[in-house]
């Protein structure tokens, strides 16, 4: 008999000591990395272990039942990280006084009131007359895709989220070409390198449809004809989507359809990349879209087609779940 007790303590002692192990691993970053949005609480534990471990003594059991819950209280601790502590403190807003801009800097505002926005803008003056600098927890600071990077690192300077919603306006059509490879291209990527180096950890993007029409057999395709005439815009815009995906940024690229000033008529309708080949979207849509791109966790690392359609019922707050679920 007391050989039989010997063994089993000894073998008790050597189950404590593998536990002890796995705790350690547990604790290790590799592995809280690869347990993201995991939980496995204690009742599952207990259940696993009377499932597989037969109970060698009452004090036995009672003392594994207290190892399982306290590892797994750790495991929770560890690997379950919870949406709020990634949504966004302090939001920049990348071309505040554009038409989509100013959508998205009072979607923000009304949305989420208790985040700090920072409106960036050309025209300081122009963001004051829109109304933009009286929005309570609004700041407009002065901000242009074409200044020097350190200028812009100053500009993003205590944010910790980037919605870039700038673009070339058409103009002078012998200028065209150069004003969309200077904005939403190298314009872009300086934005998205100033970003990095300011400590931004997410970064949404407004694109377009068609983008990358021509990988996917669009090139003839009337949208991407028409829309690409003016600079290549659609060429330039897809490099700086490339870039941003392999920034090492959490992104999401956000693509909307021909854009509306008009107020919306319908709900969204989304799609992965390269699905969406026509259609038109409320400018007031696509800002909604841009700011749940940044709060939700369903958008990490994502690209969204987005159109609008009056029989569509999904509303903006859920495309991501929605899609990506």
């Amino acid at each position: 008999n007391t050989a039989i007790i010997l063994v089993l303590c000894c073998s008790l002692m050597l189950f404590v000591g593998l536990i002890n192990v796995g705790r350690q691993r547990l604790g290790s970053p590799a592995v809280r990395r690869t347990s993201s949005y995991q939980s496995y609480p204690s009742s599952s534990c207990d259940s696993i272990r009377r499932r597989s471990i037969p109970p060698m003594l009452g004090l036995t059991a009672l003392s594994l039942s207290q190892l399982d819950r306290t590892l797994a209280d750790e495991i929770s601790a560890q690997s379950v990280v919870s949406p709020l502590a990634k949504a966004p403190k302090n939001v920049f807003i990348a071309g505040a006084t554009g038409n989509t801009g100013k959508r998205t800097v009072e979607y923000l505002h009304r949305r989420y009131p208790s985040i700090p926005v920072i409106a960036g803008a050309r025209s300081i003056e122009k963001a004051e007359k829109q109304g933009l600098s009286n929005l309570e927890g609004v700041t407009v600071r002065k901000f242009d895709v074409l200044m020097p990077k350190e200028k812009i690192v100053e500009a993003i300077s205590g944010a910790d989220t980037v919605v870039c919603v700038t673009g070339f306006v058409p103009s002078n059509p012998l200028a065209m070409k150069k004003a969309a490879h200077e904005v939403d291209n190298e314009g872009t990527i300086r934005l998205i390198d100033a970003a990095k180096e300011a400590g931004v950890s997410k970064f949404v993007l407004i694109s377009s449809i068609l983008t990358n029409g021509r990988a996917i057999g669009q090139e003839k395709n009337p949208g991407f004809v028409i829309t690409n005439a003016f600079g290549g815009v659609l060429d330039e815009k897809l490099v700086a989507e490339k870039y941003l995906r392999s920034s090492g940024l959490d992104y999401t690229i956000v693509r909307p359809g021909g854009l509306k000033d008009s107020a919306p008529t319908g709900g969204v309708v989304a799609t992965i990349e390269d699905k969406t080949f026509t259609g038109e979207i409320s400018r007031d849509r696509v800002a909604e879209v841009l700011i749940e791109a940044a709060f939700d966790p369903a958008a990490s690392n994502k690209i969204i087609e987005i159109i609008e359609d009056e029989i569509s019922s999904t509303p903006s707050e859920k495309v991501f779940s929605t899609l990506f679920s």
